[in-house]
């Protein structure tokens, strides 16, 4: 049940958008344990000066084609599961469409399933018949 932001500079085609969420799921499937339908990720393309990033903090050089996921999700990962997750994120970005390693940050934040609702208004941590009601 992972949401994810992506963020990067506005201008890439549906296409290029299409190939890097098609990456990121990829790889939340194999690494994550995450199911093939459990797919909710929002792209926020941002104008020349309103993505601010340091083209070399703890890696780099980063170039314009700069994409950082926030990951938000609802189960802990080990150390080594989100190592794994994050090298195979960039292997599928670099096959398609062809981001360079250097530019891909990544956070990853936990909640809890209590956290969530789905629809109607219903927590996530009740049984699926109950509401607040």
């Amino acid at each position: 049940m992972p949401f994810t932001r992506i963020s990067l500079l506005a201008g890439k085609s549906a296409a290029y958008l299409a190939a890097v969420s098609d990456s990121l799921d990829r790889a939340l499937v194999d690494c994550f344990d995450v199911p093939e339908k459990d797919r909710f990720a929002a792209f926020h393309q941002h104008q020349p000066g309103e993505l601010i990033f340091d083209r070399s903090y703890r890696g780099g050089p980063r170039s314009d084609d700069y994409i950082f996921f926030h990951i938000t999700t609802g189960k802990a990962r080990s150390a080594e599961t989100k190592a794994r997750f994050f090298q195979r994120l960039v292997e599928n970005l670099a096959a398609s469409p062809g981001v360079r390693p250097d530019d891909v940050m990544v956070a990853i934040v936990n909640s809890t399933f209590e956290d969530w609702s789905f629809a109607s208004g219903v927590s996530a941590g009740l049984p699926a018949a109950e509401d607040c009601r």
